[in-house]
């Protein structure tokens, strides 16, 4: 996932301004589709920090907030059946499932920082982020899937993969 498109290539004036902007409210831009273009560059690099992280960390042992726990829980409990392994777009995408994950994504507003941000999931969690394997979701429907992969043993052949290990 390496790219030279990352934010460091904008230099401290451009990382700068698009720090500033991307911390404006949303009512203060229409349909700019340079900020589309900041927020898709954020997304993008906030995968590859993740999956470079997983490639390189036992995922078991990684902890991605402060309320892993709680996240962890209050997901099982709402979604007992789904595979995570490999997600379909419907799960998180169709209609019924946006009914389905409003509560939960709801009920972590004011508790995890940035919650409805969007964030880049990968749909099925032994391959890399492509334009295939990606879609874009909530950072807490990220947190909530990726923590139950860590946790679930799922993530662990990525880190396998890269890492040599067997």
């Amino acid at each position: 996932m390496a790219s030279d498109h990352g934010l460091g290539s904008l230099g401290v004036e451009g990382a700068t301004a698009a720090a500033h902007a991307l911390s404006l409210p949303a009512e203060a831009y229409g349909n700019d589709s340079r900020l589309e273009a900041m927020w898709a560059m954020k997304a993008y690099n906030h995968a590859e920090v993740y999956f470079n992280l997983i490639s390189s960390v036992d995922p078991k042992f990684l902890k991605l907030t402060k309320h892993d726990d709680n996240i962890y829980s209050s997901f099982r409990e709402a979604f007992k059946d789904l595979d995570i392994k490999v997600l379909n777009t419907d799960d998180v995408k169709s209609n019924e499932a946006k009914e389905r994950w409003r509560p939960f994504c709801n009920k972590f507003e004011g508790t995890v920082e940035d919650f409805n941000y969007g964030t880049l999931l990968r749909l099925d969690c032994e391959k890399d982020y492509t334009e295939e394997n990606t879609i874009f979701a909530t950072r807490i429907q990220f947190f909530a899937i990726e923590i139950a992969r860590n946790r679930e043993g799922y993530n662990t052949a990525v880190y396998k993969s890269k890492s040599g290990k067997s």
